[in-house]
């Protein structure tokens, strides 16, 4: 299969991408959120010119072929730009096959378990703990998510007390049935990091992700050692040399790389093997709605050392206004707790034209 155009949708946060083969079928895929219109002009500058008029049959090759021709350029945003290649190539595959993306990666549709997650921190504890309780009761949550520290906050809390506060105020609010994770987004040093991380412990929280800057991968890994929970990490990364390294010296209990960051369907894969023969289960970052989260249900739903469950965003208009309208349909409908995967051809995603009339428009194809 060899592409013949390469079109992108993007605005500041979201960017689509559509690609025609050499039949004129076509497929949809998405670079990284935010910042897409920028990622959307390096797909045109520096992915399209290696990949149009190229066989596509091995894309594990053709993306290291990419990354090696752009070997001046060794970082996230390539990567980024990469996943729209990807992404529409597994969607223009799962449409020629009559079969949906989990299918073609080994997989078969079906139900995943959701955890809600929060993504606010200027938010008091009591607020949180009723917003989750509405979560239950209208859609039958059993897992969720919250966020301590501040971001890369250097052990400056996003207020005084919060997280102390919060995390018995959750847990006295949802009972102990309820499995309760928390992101502190680089916020603490090692010390620090332990201190919360007893607090934690002693509430029964399972999950606790990024609690030093992620790029200090010994930060972490102390937090690992000292801690029985579950420590979690990755969905900044992109560079899989760094995915080696932090696998084998067993930084993390639990890798979440997301799609879109590391570059792609085929990328996170590799990921997901050298976590499986580390023994190592994937719970992948996908925090927003926009195509992000549907690529990651494809994925985790075909790989053997997937996670206990699925990220969802809980965050509607009032946080993440671009997330509106993106879809005509909904394809993160939830209940009782979990969304579905069905056999649609490809991703299964219906993208609103309204939308794409709106965005910026870019082409690059074949003279």
């Amino acid at each position: 299969m060899k592409l013949r155009c390469i079109e992108t949708f993007s605005d500041r946060y979201v960017g689509f991408v559509r690609i025609t083969d050499e039949t004129g079928a076509q497929g949809w895929g998405q670079v990284s959120p935010y910042n897409a219109d920028i990622t959307s002009q390096i797909l045109h500058r520096q992915i399209a010119p290696w990949s149009l008029g190229v066989d596509t049959t091995d894309l594990d090759d053709l993306v290291d072929r990419i990354e090696e021709r752009e070997l001046k350029f060794p970082g996230s945003y390539v990567r980024r730009a990469i996943t729209g290649l990807d992404t529409a190539i597994w969607d223009l595959r799962g449409k020629h096959a009559g079969k949906p993306v989990v299918e073609l990666l080994g997989g078969r549709p079906g139900q995943l378990r959701c955890y809600a997650s929060s993504m606010k921190r200027d938010i008091t504890p009591e607020d949180e703990a009723e917003r989750f309780l509405r979560l239950r009761d209208r859609h039958g949550f059993d897992a969720f998510k919250f966020r301590v520290g501040a971001e890369a906050g250097r052990d400056i809390d996003e207020w005084p007390g919060r997280s102390e506060a919060i995390v018995p105020t959750i847990r006295r609010a949802l009972g102990d049935e309820a499995t309760l994770l928390v992101d502190a987004n680089s916020g603490f040093s090692p010390a620090r990091a332990i201190e919360i991380g007893r607090l934690l412990e002693a509430h029964g929280v399972v999950h606790y992700e990024e609690p030093c800057p992620y790029w200090e991968l010994e930060q972490t890994k102390q937090v690992t050692d000292a801690l029985d929970l579950d420590v979690t990490g990755g969905e900044q990364d992109s560079d899989l040399r760094i995915w080696r390294r932090m696998i084998e010296m067993r930084a993390v209990d639990i890798v979440q790389p997301d799609i879109c960051y590391v570059g792609g369907v085929g990328r996170m894969l590799r990921v997901a093997r050298m976590a499986e023969a580390a023994g190592l289960p994937v719970t992948p970052h996908a925090a927003n709605l926009s195509l992000v989260t549907l690529f990651t249900m494809h994925v985790l739903a075909a790989i053997p050392n997937a996670g206990a469950y699925l990220e969802l965003s809980i965050e509607g208009a009032d946080y993440y206004p671009w997330q509106q309208g993106l879809f005509r349909n909904d394809p993160y409908k939830v209940s009782n707790g979990t969304v579905s995967i069905d056999d649609t051809p490809g991703w299964g995603a219906d993208i609103n034209p309204e939308w794409l009339a709106r965005s910026r428009y870019q082409m690059s194809k074949l003279d």
